[in-house]
């Protein structure tokens, strides 16, 4: 640690006048003439405004050469300002900031060792049909294995939530409202199926039934278009636990997904008070021609990379909402918008990524 203006000329010899390793704190300031041996991280003595590293220096007793490539070093070079990073009264971690493992090491840093959180909120899911069986069984004819609570309770980790599987609900009434009732006792109920126009479509009347509001039902989007929203204004003595959200996604399992990422995952970010909550897509250059045909936004399984020249997107194969397999290769969504066209090589289209 020295003075930059002892650092004119070719081999300047310096009288050392103290040793400083991390941990310690140094006692005597540098005059003209003089330097400390500091090791990294330590305060630096007063007087000194820079320090040169011990590679440029030939060390003996209480002297010090510093060779001619430290003439370069120029005041605060090698040395790190105090508030450099942080200064008092800044803002370490703001609300609405997911604590990554960085904003935890920053809140550490600064000695806050116990913050302010939201919790993460319960999620129940419910998947309904007669044709579903566990994951572990091996369907009969008519039957299908429930996928759609595995795939959900991942998504909703991947959240930061924390999913209460609920189990298969049964097409009649009093099994349904048993498992409704239970799912409402959560912040936010997931069902899958149920919601469409079938003649065992029961869960709107069933949710009515449990005093869950319809907010909207159908939505003008690919896959999905039979979501059904409501909520369930709680109160209790004492005081409200506060609303349950309930979506009923579709039972395809594609638009399970994608009516998850869309709806119920913004909804979980504003819970726990993410901002922003809504996706954020980014534009990607397309791979390959591209031929949209029908009057829905469609979101379909994409293969998002980043090249060169920026972020590019290919579209997977995919058969519709039932084909599952179609996004286990890939690892975002791509929008297509409504209406006939034809995208060539190389035209952009918004993307939004999904959780790794």
């Amino acid at each position: 640690a020295v003075r930059s203006a002892d650092l004119q000329g070719a081999a300047v010899r310096l009288t050392v006048i103290e040793e400083v390793t991390a941990g310690q704190v140094p006692t005597k300031p540098v005059g003209p003439g003089e330097a400390t041996r500091i090791m990294t991280g330590a305060p630096l003595p007063d007087g000194v405004d820079c320090v040169v590293p011990i590679e440029l220096t030939d060390c003996d007793d209480n002297q010090v050469t510093l060779r001619t490539e430290a003439a370069s070093i120029g005041a605060g070079d090698n040395m790190i300002r105090r508030a450099t990073s942080i200064r008092c009264g800044d803002v370490v971690a703001p609300a609405g900031r997911r604590l990554r493992a960085q904003e935890l090491g920053a809140l550490a840093e600064a000695g806050g060792h116990h913050v302010s959180v939201r919790r993460r909120p319960r999620v129940a899911v419910l998947a309904t049909g007669d044709e579903l069986v566990t994951i572990d069984q091996s369907p009969a004819a008519g039957q299908i294995r429930n996928s759609n609570e595995t795939m959900l309770a991942a998504q909703i980790v991947q959240a930061g939530s924390e999913p209460v599987p609920l189990g298969i609900g049964r097409c009649e009434r009093f099994h349904l409202r048993e498992n409704i009732r239970a799912g409402l006792e959560c912040d936010v109920l997931l069902l899958c199926g149920g919601c469409s126009a079938g003649k065992l479509d029961l869960l709107p009347s069933e949710l009515e039934a449990a005093g869950v509001r319809q907010v909207f039902h159908k939505v003008q989007v690919k896959p999905g278009k039979p979501l059904w929203f409501g909520v369930l204004e709680r109160k209790a003595p004492g005081g409200s636990p506060g609303p349950c959200y309930v979506f009923g996604l579709p039972g395809n399992p594609v638009s399970s997904m994608v009516c998850f990422e869309l709806f119920a995952r913004p909804a979980l970010r504003r819970l726990m008070g993410h901002d922003p909550a809504v996706p954020e897509g980014l534009r990607a250059r397309l791979q390959q021609d591209h031929i949209a045909r029908g009057a829905r936004p469609t979101y379909h399984p994409a293969r998002l990379e980043w090249a060169e020249s920026g972020p590019i997107v290919s579209l997977v194969r995919w058969h519709g909402s039932s084909d599952l397999q179609a996004t286990v290769d890939a690892n975002a969504m791509a929008l297509v918008p409504p209406g006939d066209a034809t995208y060539q090589t190389g035209d952009e289209l918004l993307v939004f990524p999904w959780d790794s």
